[in-house]
């Protein structure tokens, strides 16, 4: 669960995992914790911090205070990554995929926890290699130190750059957004096959009650009866 750090500047903190160790001296085993916490404003600004103590709040409260000294700026367009990109550290590979909006954030826990707190909410993950989540928390930002925006790049290389594909996906989603605040995006809506479920319970010859239920058995009986007798213009004989 998040946790609020400053309310001013919105900074929110969450506990990635804790861990123990303990060493063993004369008069038993002496324990000690360690906390990796990753702090964000889910504006762009995320970090991440180690501390240590013999109690857990207190080894938190440090990590907490290291990961707001070390908070960057992440590159983003719109809610997503501007570009594809991996990052390692030691046996760990991260690669992170940008997505159209809709999608949100498929993750694990750990990186899942560093993208919600940089503000990303539509990404798509893979982690390769060794799963410690030291060596995944470092190689997620090493991926995210990697990122450029197309500006930067086009300033660096002398050139104008057209729209990528992800701007293309995030203004073809926009169309499926939602206005109002606190209402869901709204998808396509699939209408295939929706004309001939009702039409069958409207048939006058085949009597047939469709899917309709029971309005649609009513209507297939009607028809099926008036469909089943006889009229002057059949040639039926009149008394």
């Amino acid at each position: 669960m998040p946790e609020i750090l400053d309310e001013a500047s919105s900074i929110e903190s969450t506990t990635v995992g804790v861990f123990r160790t303990s060493a063993t001296v004369k008069g038993g085993r002496r324990f000690s914790f360690g906390a990796l916490v990753v702090v964000g404003d889910r504006k762009g600004r995320v970090g991440f911090g180690y501390g240590k103590s013999n109690e857990v709040p207190q080894a938190v409260e440090k990590a907490q205070k290291y990961a707001k000294r070390a908070m960057s700026d992440v590159p983003m367009a719109g809610r997503t990554l501007p570009h594809q990109v991996e990052g390692s550290f030691g046996a760990s590979k991260v690669r992170l995929i940008p997505a159209s909006p809709g999608t949100g954030v498929v993750a694990g826990s750990t990186i899942r926890a560093i993208l919600e707190m940089a503000g990303i909410t539509d990404c798509l993950t893979k982690c390769y290699g060794n799963t410690n989540k030291f060596n995944i928390v470092k190689a997620c930002f090493d991926g995210i130190e990697r990122l450029r925006k197309r500006e930067e790049v086009a300033e660096a290389r002398g050139v104008t750059l057209e729209t990528t594909d992800i701007e293309k996906k995030i203004e073809k989603g926009k169309a499926f957004a939602s206005t109002a605040k606190g209402e869901k995006m709204k998808g396509p809506v699939n209408t295939i096959g929706q004309d001939r479920r009702g039409g069958r319970g409207g048939q006058g010859g085949g009597g047939r009650g469709g899917r309709g239920g029971r309005a649609g058995r009513d209507a297939g009986r009607d028809g099926g009866q008036q469909g089943g007798a006889p009229t002057a213009a059949d040639g039926a004989p009149q008394g």
